[in-house]
């Protein structure tokens, strides 16, 4: 594993049974879809103060996953985005590196390597991504295949066709495996909430996730055209928090797919302070899945420093 502290386990062991699944689905209360989208509508409205706006971009950077996952990757591009994640401005060193780099199983030697004696943690998608379907075994083997070659998260998808078709002791198992598979690496469950259906679908997938020991419930694969939403993001939030307080288990929320712009990342940062409060604002219990974003965090950051813009050529590509 990279030097980077990875961090502790919030998960310890699955809370349930495969055969504890369907009654834990059939006991998730139904959600108010209109109050839902209106909470989540109130709270994007919320205005901040320049001081704290800066806070809360600096925190969104400390709780970034600075992702590449596309076939395209080569081991020169991870290593640029690893000197960027530990470095995101080598103007302005007061800036935090990112809490993790996210990338294709191949190319996490190479990321092990390049984040040695950082804070960043090597993240990688295995299991099946991003469908999260194939034999089995095979997708188990690829997650102790990434856990053995150091990486300190796994990011995993949900099979949404045992899910959905309502079989979910056999859905509950998988995750239970991935978990054990996995080793002491974090598990982040992608429920892929954009093929779910409805708000009920993702509070039962989330609680499913919970209770077969995931360390964080995320939202997409960012390979799909839905992805993350505020009131999905709300929805996940509120399962977690209703988990913890059932279980005294903690487990962490990660947005991802589509959050390209400063306001965005701020605007899931207000709906995390007000639904789960001030102990899920820390890289262990929140993240932000992204790409582009690093960049227009930096300029915003920038503008609020100097008084202008930098322009979009001024930091590097991601």
């Amino acid at each position: 594993m990279s030097q980077a502290a990875p961090l502790a386990r919030l998960a310890p062991a699955p809370v349930a049974m495969p055969g504890d699944a369907a009654r834990l689905v059939a006991r998730s209360p139904a959600v108010d879809a209109v109050g839902l989208e209106g909470r989540a509508a109130s709270l994007a409205t919320r205005s901040i103060k320049q001081a704290s706006k800066r806070r809360a971009l600096e925190l969104a950077i400390r709780c970034m996953d600075l992702t590449t996952l596309e076939g395209s990757d080569t081991p020169g591009k991870i290593v640029a985005l690893c000197a960027k994640a530990v470095r995101p401005d080598p103007l302005e060193p007061t800036i935090p590196s990112v809490a993790a780099v996210c990338l294709y199983p191949q190319l996490v030697p190479v990321a092990v390597e390049q984040l040695a004696n950082s804070s960043v943690a090597v993240a990688s998608v295995a299991g099946g991504f991003p469908s999260g379907l194939g034999p089995l075994e095979a997708r188990l083997a690829e997650i102790r295949a990434v856990a053995a070659s150091g990486a300190d998260e796994i990011d995993i998808v949900l099979n949404r066709s045992l899910f959905l078709g309502g079989r979910y002791a056999d859905a509950f198992a998988e995750l239970v495996a991935a978990r054990e598979a996995a080793g002491t690496a974090h598990l982040k469950v992608i429920l892929e909430t954009g093929e779910l259906g409805s708000y009920d679908r993702v509070r039962q997938a989330s609680v499913l996730a919970m209770a077969a020991g995931a360390d964080f419930i995320k939202t997409s694969t960012g390979k799909i055209g839905v992805n993350a939403t505020l009131p999905i993001a709300l929805c996940m939030m509120e399962a977690v928090r209703e988990f913890h307080a059932q279980t005294g288990r903690a487990v962490g929320v990660k947005v991802a797919g589509g959050i390209r712009k400063s306001k965005q990342a701020i605007q899931y940062l207000v709906v995390l302070h007000e639904t789960l409060g001030t102990h899920w604002l820390t890289p262990e219990r929140f993240r932000i899945g992204a790409s582009s974003l690093l960049n227009d965090i930096l300029m915003q950051l920038s503008k609020g420093a100097t008084g202008r813009y930098a322009g979009p050529d001024y930091f590097t590509d991601d």
